[in-house]
């Protein structure tokens, strides 16, 4: 695993990180089931089928974050067929959660532009109203001037006069009809697509379709994201706990940008208990000092830690290692770690 190189610089996340990324997970996650349940649950009206698709939809969205960490587990193990395996797994249901959330995400947006078209008829039918009134209006006129023209102003154009009166006070509050009417309240999803219409040049229809489909994709990469995340933080958890007693940090790494190596303000921890308590500092050797050290936890036993606290080179260390071991303070492991014998 390549972070084992680095173990000396990394630690576990805290809990305000883990709480976040879970938090941001399961809103992804929730999100996307919910749009799939959209789509699924549209396709029959009967309700044993509406079950059967839901349940199906769940399925699809589980398995799909699973398989992607599943893609994970298997790549860091070096397993490349068996994460291909997971990756095609993976692309399939996620090619089918995109298809939900366009469907889930379209039909949002296609309901709040049918309320604003239901608006907008209610002031095109006072606009047709008002328009019919005038036209009547000018026919009216019209007939007026055919009656001047005969001589017959008494009997016809009187009646017209009165007409046009009538129909002048009806034109007139049907516009007070309209204009008392709500103003039709633009959201801003529909703000965005006939913004995205106009700087692309592309008609509504094909802004919506790019924009749900974009806001999809990004959906099923946020949530692999952070799937991820949670998958890579579970590896090196198991990892730390297996080998956080052992510092296999190679030297020639190069150390982290803004690292601050941490050093004990003394070099020797003695026990009570211990008769070297009497001893001045002076009087202890290199050894005694490094045994105390280890025993007061200050720093654990292995070469690089000695090397580092004590500022010795690394023949030093091998040769007091070496002593250590066969004055019968320190023991060897099978796997070449040391621990105190005493």
């Amino acid at each position: 695993m390549h972070y084992k190189n680095m173990l000396g610089y990394r630690y576990p996340k805290g809990p305000f990180a883990m709480i976040s990324v879970y938090s941001f997970t399961g809103a992804a996650v929730v999100t996307s089931t919910v749009f799939s349940l959209l789509l699924f649950l549209s396709i029959d009206d009967s309700p044993m089928m509406k079950a059967l698709f839901g349940t199906l939809a769940i399925i699809f969205e589980a398995g799909k974050f699973y398989a992607w960490y599943e893609f994970g587990e298997r790549r860091a193990h070096r397993n490349y067929v068996g994460s291909f395996t997971a990756l095609t797994f993976y692309l399939v249901l996620a090619a089918i959660s995109i298809g939900g959330s366009v469907g889930g995400i379209n039909s949002a947006t296609n309901k709040a532009q049918s309320v604003i078209a239901i608006e907008q008829a209610k002031v095109d039918a006072y606009n047709r109203q008002i328009d019919a009134i005038e036209k009547q209006i000018d026919l009216n006129n019209l007939a007026a001037e055919k009656y001047i023209q005969m001589e017959r102003i008494a009997t016809g154009v009187t009646r017209i006069q009165a007409q046009n009166n009538t129909l002048r006070e009806e034109q007139i509050r049907l516009a007070a009809e309209r204009d008392s009417l709500p103003p039709v309240a633009q959201g801003s999803a529909i703000g965005l697509i006939d913004s995205l219409a106009d700087a692309f040049q592309v008609s509504q229809q094909t802004a919506q379709f790019g924009l749900v489909v974009f806001l999809s994709i990004l959906l099923d990469l946020f949530a692999a994201f952070f799937v991820g995340v949670i998958g890579e933080e579970t590896r090196f958890r198991r990892f730390y706990q297996h080998h956080a007693e052992i510092d296999i940090t190679p030297e020639n790494i190069i150390q982290p940008m803004g690292y601050l190596e941490h050093r004990a303000d003394f070099d020797v921890v003695v026990n009570q208990d211990s008769p070297k308590n009497e001893q001045d500092e002076s009087t202890l050797t290199l050894a005694q000092r490094v045994e105390a050290a280890v025993k007061g936890g200050v720093i654990t036993c292995s070469k690089k830690a000695v090397c580092k606290h004590f500022l010795l080179t690394n023949d030093d260390v091998d040769a007091l290692f070496e002593t250590m071991v066969n004055d019968g303070v320190l023991a060897k492991k099978a796997n070449h770690h040391y621990y105190l014998s005493a």
